[in-house]
């Protein structure tokens, strides 16, 4: 699908909060209606556009329900400025790619400001020195071009950085894919095991309070208290001296 189409569809909140709750798990109708405080019909539109745009995909269980799910791990790139605007769709990189040989991944971009004013300093000071009109002229011309010259080395690095990074970024989003489908399946592959992965690495994130974790998994704090009485209950999880939530120890 374009990637403008799919920022069109993306544009509808409920649609992205159907998407925010298909995340955790899989849910029928009803339970997204609920969910949206919305009618089963409004929802049946949403998932209809979002199945037709193949972000999300359907099975029946043996009760004949229709459970929903997100299909596949795709990212939505959007670049807005005074000299860009573009969107791109991107699928997750090969996990097997070697990040460490990337040339500007590791590239310090912070600009050396005083040594590059030192310089322009410097060439204007020797302007200054010069007796001739002329050559002060082709000094400043030479300052001008050399530091175009500069700019646009720097421009091109920063283009070539930004590009590593876009990929960088579907090899990360790939990779967190695969650890939260091997930390549920870690979990017995029970129904709440993605909003259990979720909890548990808020905490390993350093998140201790029933309120952080509820803000940074995006879940209300009554579900986050149930989830955390389960896995407490696993020996996942347990208050600290500070009644704070950690990680059990082994």
């Amino acid at each position: 699908m374009d990637s403008a189409e799919l920022l069109d569809i993306l544009g509808n909140e409920n649609r992205r909060r159907i998407l925010r709750l298909l995340a955790r798990r899989p849910c029928y109708v009803t339970e997204i209606s609920e969910y949206l405080g919305v009618s089963p019909k409004a929802v049946i539109d949403h998932l209809r556009k979002l199945e037709d745009a193949g972000l999300i995909e359907s099975r029946t269980d043996d009760q004949r329900r229709k459970y929903f799910s997100i299909s596949r791990n795709l990212r939505l790139e959007v670049s807005v400025s005074p000299y860009e605007f573009g969107m791109k769709s991107a699928y997750p990189a090969s996990a097997n790619l070697d990040v460490s040989r990337w040339r500007y991944l590791s590239l310090n971009v912070q600009l050396d400001a005083e040594e590059r004013d030192a310089g322009v300093d410097e060439a204007e000071t020797g302007a200054e020195s010069e007796e001739s009109d002329d050559t002060e002229e082709r000094v400043a011309d030479d300052e001008t071009v050399e530091r175009a010259t500069t700019l646009a080395e720097e421009l091109d690095e920063l283009q070539q950085l930004q590009r590593e990074l876009s990929l960088a970024q579907r090899w990360v989003h790939g990779r967190v894919a695969d650890v939260q489908d091997r930390l549920g399946d870690a979990l017995d592959g029970e129904e709440e095991s993605r909003l259990h992965a979720e909890v548990l690495s808020a905490i390993a994130g350093g998140e201790a309070t029933v309120g952080e974790i509820s803000r940074a998994v995006e879940a209300p704090e009554h579900v986050v208290e149930a989830c955390l009485s389960e896995l407490a209950d696993e020996g996942l999880v347990e208050r600290d001296e500070s009644e704070e939530w950690v990680l059990a120890e082994e």
